[in-house]
């Protein structure tokens, strides 16, 4: 099946990264049925963590967004590696956690972020179930730090 994914791409001018090795005793995603699972996504490009602290102290949420996008960026690098971007039919659900600075309450803007990603790329497909959550600390002090599940072919 060919949903024309990689077409899309294209047209918009992203590139997937490579899959980011993981950091610990896990695989980047899982397919079980027709449900691809990722594990948790940290906003690394290049071997490159590209930023640390927390939203509302160290890092802004204008600057967390983007941040969200890598990570969800790198959720699909690993569904490709798996299944093929073009098996992709639906993202399902996305969970987004923000390592948040005491007062922030901004994580459904930052994890946007990932949210408007997927919009871009799959359309209606794209419309997904989402949970933003603010926690106190992230893997290697990241700010933010995406998973999803995708329905494929």
């Amino acid at each position: 099946m060919s949903s024309g994914w990689q077409a899309r791409l294209d047209e918009l001018g992203i590139e997937l990264p490579d899959v980011v090795a993981p950091l610990a005793a896990y695989v980047p995603a899982v397919r079980t049925g027709n449900l691809v699972y990722t594990s948790g996504q940290l906003p690394i490009r290049d071997g490159e963590l590209l930023a640390a602290g927390k939203v509302g102290a160290e890092v802004s949420a204008e600057d967390a967004k983007p941040l969200a996008r890598q990570c969800a960026l790198n959720a699909l690098a690993a569904v490709h590696a798996l299944t093929g971007i073009e098996s992709v039919v639906k993202v399902v659900k996305v969970v987004g956690f923000v390592a948040s600075a005491p007062g922030f309450d901004g994580q459904p803007g930052v994890i946007n972020g990932a949210s408007e990603l997927f919009g871009e790329i799959f359309g209606e497909a794209g419309a997904h179930a989402r949970s933003a959550v603010g926690v106190s600390e992230l893997p290697r002090n990241t700010p933010v730090e995406v998973e999803a599940i995708f329905e494929v072919a």
